[in-house]
């Protein structure tokens, strides 16, 4: 069971190996964050409660105003430094800078100051009580701790050598091609890692992905397309799927025209044919949210999401041309060829219309999300793909949130996504994202058009696939038959 190598594809190349510049969801750099710096903790997809790794605890006595985080003592970096509180602290307040351009700032951001208590302990007070707040940590970079000792020698000799405390360490790292890991002797939790080496390789086509899965070429893929999913499972290649609500939608820019203006949103929305999208884009084999939560949650409630009328959205596009407003937009796509195809496709759809013109700019994963932080955009892919129903809309949606990226500001929307946040019965919290999905449903902050799809797919000699959050596998529990 022990030794071998695992080729392992991920969808984005990463900017720096620093834990800032990684995002730990199935569209970026999972395997490779979980590699080189483990995990505090998980969550059980099952059940999504917490389960620890590096940490012992992570909880909460005064509703969600204060968490104590309790680490494994004794732990230590590669380097020989100690992993200790003051260590998580130092990671923790850097990604709350907003200089540093880091995605988990949306989650770190809601720390207003930390206090090492002991050598094991950390103290964390938030800005406003958040009684789900490890549900929203492990999503990003605060689950990923770096030594300060590397860190400070600045990017560049980071990027030579990371150093976490993580089941692999760098070997190399040839840019655009592949990073090259082996297993950490020292890792706390042995003999756990199974596998002798990593090698990580980044590209966007997800049917290039998949090509090289079928050639042996690689290992373990992560996946977001239903159409790939649909033709693995047909070859007989082994699949996970998270389980999830919500999904993708296609985010409209409330902070500039024309989608300042609500018309130009719902018209957008109600010319769209999701059904021929789902048929352009994902050979029809995906499936769109009609409702925020599927049946089986405990929120759901039948509040439907919006369906195609063309002739109310025309209608709506001659209102705006009317007053001297057309709608002309640019879509921000992502390089990969699911993004350009649903650009693409809506593109299509909307020349069918009068006094509508849509546009498509492609630009790489890092100047994608570097316009994304910036608001710089009139429409992009984003997502609220939903586990506990806090993190995923609070984030995209609340008007205080750093990752609200639409911009969108509604007080009454703004209150209940706070009530469900500190709600202590699931009858609160499903009264409060009733709420939520009707005002979500008469602002339209963008075109639902996809469940997500978290999920990876593997060789078939690959076995110990343990995913947590969205997607993210655990390398170290990875082993490989012949």
């Amino acid at each position: 069971m022990a030794g071998g190598v695992a080729g392992i594809l991920q969808p984005a190349e990463p900017r720096s190996l620093d834990p800032v510049n990684l995002s730990n969801t199935f569209s970026h750099q999972p395997v490779l964050g979980n590699a080189l710096y483990g995990t505090l903790m998980v969550n059980n997809l099952d059940t999504l409660e917490l389960e620890y790794k590096m940490a012992t605890d992570f909880s909460t006595t005064d509703g969600g105003s204060t968490f104590t985080l309790v680490l494994q003592p004794g732990l230590t970096f590669t380097d020989e430094t100690p992993f200790d509180a003051a260590a998580v602290k130092f990671n923790w307040d850097r990604l709350r800078d907003p200089a540093l351009g880091g995605t988990a700032i949306r989650q770190a951001g809601q720390v207003s100051a930390s206090e090492v208590v002991d050598p094991i302990t950390l103290k964390i007070t938030l800005r406003a009580p958040n009684p789900h707040f490890g549900q929203g940590l492990i999503t990003n970079a605060m689950n990923w701790i770096a030594s300060p000792t590397a860190l400070q020698k600045g990017q560049q000799a980071f990027d030579a050598n990371p150093v976490g405390a993580g089941p692999f360490t760098l070997v190399k790292w040839t840019r655009q091609d592949a990073i090259e890991l082996e297993r950490n002797p020292g890792y706390w939790d042995a003999p756990k890692p199974y596998l002798d080496r990593l090698t990580i390789r980044s590209t966007a086509d997800t049917n290039q992905r998949f090509n090289a899965l079928t050639t042996g070429m690689a290992d373990l893929s992560s996946e977001s397309s239903w159409s790939v999913l649909a033709k693995a499972d047909a070859s007989g290649f082994p699949t996970e799927v998270v389980p999830t609500g919500g999904g993708q939608f296609l985010g409209m820019n409330f902070r500039r025209a024309p989608f300042d203006d609500e018309r130009a949103r719902r018209a957008v929305v109600l010319a769209t044919d999701l059904d021929a999208i789902n048929a352009a884009v994902f050979g029809g084999e995906a499936a769109y949210p009609q409702t925020l939560f599927p049946q089986s949650s405990p929120y759901f409630v039948d509040v439907t999401l919006p369906t195609q009328d063309k002739q109310t959205a025309q209608k709506l596009f001659d209102e705006l041309a009317a007053e001297g407003k057309p709608v002309t937009f640019t879509f921000l796509s992502y390089p990969s060829e699911e993004s350009k195809a649903v650009a693409e496709a809506l593109q299509a759809q909307l020349s069918a219309f009068a006094h509508v013109e849509a546009e498509v700019e492609v630009a790489d994963f890092a100047a994608v999300t570097a316009r994304a932080g910036a608001r710089d955009f009139d429409m992009m892919i984003s997502s609220a793909i939903v586990q506990d129903p806090d993190y995923a809309l609070w984030t995209a949606f609340h008007g205080s949130s750093p990752g609200n990226f639409t911009g969108i500001n509604d007080s009454e929307l703004s209150a209940a996504l706070d009530a469900g946040r500190v709600g202590t019965s699931v009858e609160e919290r499903k009264t409060a994202y009733e709420t939520v999905q009707k005002r979500l449903v008469a602002l339209n902050p963008g075109l639902w058009y996809v469940l997500g799809a978290p999920s990876v797919i593997s060789s078939k000699e690959l076995h110990g696939i343990d995913l947590y959050t969205l997607g993210s596998p655990l390398p170290e529990e990875l082993w490989i038959t012949e």
